[in-house]
């Protein structure tokens, strides 16, 4: 049985005890795990015992002292021993039996020398358990103004199907699985903050040999409410008696991380030499000099991109888009069981080229305009010209009810 180094970053977070506590019973080989936590904590938070002797390894670090979740993170690799498997993790989550085992079996049927298991988890809320069950993925939203891209979850459709974890353009810093080696080849960065810790991670991963996979099994969930938790930016300010705000740290971590992706270098924390940095382009349908993303990547379809032209960056545009619905050939919300409406765009072939749907909030809203028609505003970007629309109402109990279709025409801009 491989032996598994497990990194937990803590930050006065009270679920670090159940975190661990978990993470050891539900594993069917405890024996083969070494957890190391990097405990960032007051005075008044004295460190968790576990009674596990060498199993569980601390940093105590006054929270004074820390300089967020990045050098946390860094702090933590230099324990790793050469363990062959390196698994870093946030300190709120919960496991799924034999987590251990369905991690490797996952490796394994990547058919990689060098997988690295990663993604965002479904949800969990303390003394409730899991919210949701299925595997997700992670997601591009959009660029920022400094070319650092946004993330959110989704859902992996029809996950039981899959007997192989799927291909990943990203890399989620809280559930993180790759081979030890990883700890050498792609040390952590202990000046980047916050925001971009997790491209430029997936860039370094990348370009020194690492193949990115989704798990399409569950293995583990995450607490998102953060309700009763402390994060690292609610301390570290000027008026708690630190001699800077955290926002500084994020504004010299971001224009770090900018530079990087803007004029990628070859480095300790910069790129490996066994891809390069336009082959993560190419592999994940981005380009940071343009901010731009290829419609294949913004539907959130399976890597490696299919091959566009050099200068396909320059073709995207943005699009503004209103819809208006006779209101007669809808369903009301509240009146029927209706969750939410399919809003699709697709071009002259028929091809999606955008979708948005109207959640059930929005749908509230909607039910609040007068007159008999409903309008729906969308904003996205894409190379292709979107032509025809389509809202498609869904109900809880009978499931998809009658499309409404129609041309855009002059509705563009």
């Amino acid at each position: 049985m491989a032996r598994i180094f497990v990194s937990i970053a803590a930050y006065r977070d009270p679920e670090l005890v159940p975190t661990v506590a978990d993470c050891l019973a539900k594993a069917r080989h405890p024996e083969q795990l070494r957890l190391a936590v990097c405990w960032q904590h007051g005075p008044e938070e004295p460190r968790p015992g576990f009674g596990d002797g060498d199993r569980v390894q601390f940093i105590d670090v006054d929270w004074r002292e820390s300089r967020g979740p990045c050098w946390a993170r860094a702090q933590i690799m230099r324990l790793w021993d050469g363990e062959d498997h390196y698994f870093q993790i946030d300190s709120h989550m919960r496991f799924a039996d034999d987590w251990d085992t369905t991690l490797l079996r996952q490796a394994d049927r990547s058919g990689s020398e060098k997988p690295l298991i990663t993604s965002y988890c479904p949800a969990f809320i303390p003394g409730k358990g899991p919210v949701s069950e299925g595997p997700m993925r992670i997601d591009f939203v959009r660029f920022s103004a400094d070319a650092i891209p946004a993330f959110i979850p989704g859902h992996i459709e029809d996950w039981e199907r899959y007997d192989r974890p799927l291909r990943a353009r990203f890399v989620a810093a809280g559930f993180c699985f790759a081979p030890g080696t990883f700890v050498e080849e792609v040390p952590y960065d202990p000046d980047v903050y916050f925001l971009g810790e997790e491209i430029s991670l997936a860039i370094r991963a990348f370009t020194n040999g690492y193949d990115l996979y989704h798990p399409t099994e569950p293995i583990v969930w995450h607490e998102y409410g953060r309700g009763a938790r402390v994060k690292h930016w609610d301390d570290h300010t000027r008026a708690n008696g630190l001699d800077a705000d955290w926002w500084e740290l994020d504004v010299r971590s971001r224009a770090k991380v900018s530079s990087f992706l803007t004029s990628p270098y070859i480095g300790r924390h910069g790129c490996g030499t066994r891809r390069t940095f336009r082959d993560y382009e190419e592999y994940a349908g981005l380009s940071f000099s343009e901010r731009q993303a290829q419609d294949y990547t913004r539907a959130h379809l399976e890597p490696p991109n299919p091959a566009l032209p050099p200068d396909w960056a320059t073709g995207v545009r943005r699009w503004d888009v209103r819809i208006s619905v006779d209101r007669r050939r809808l369903p009301t919300p509240g009146v029927t069981d209706v969750d939410f409406w399919y809003v699709g765009f697709h071009d002259a072939t028929g091809a999606e080229v955008h979708r948005r749907d109207a959640s059930s909030a929005e749908l509230d809203g909607l039910e609040c305009q007068s007159g008999g028609r409903l309008d729906l505003d969308r904003q996205f970007e894409s190379s292709r010209e979107p032509v025809t629309w389509t809202v498609w109402p869904h109900s809880r109990s009978t499931g998809w009810l009658e499309k409404v279709t129609g041309d855009l025409g002059s509705t563009l801009a």
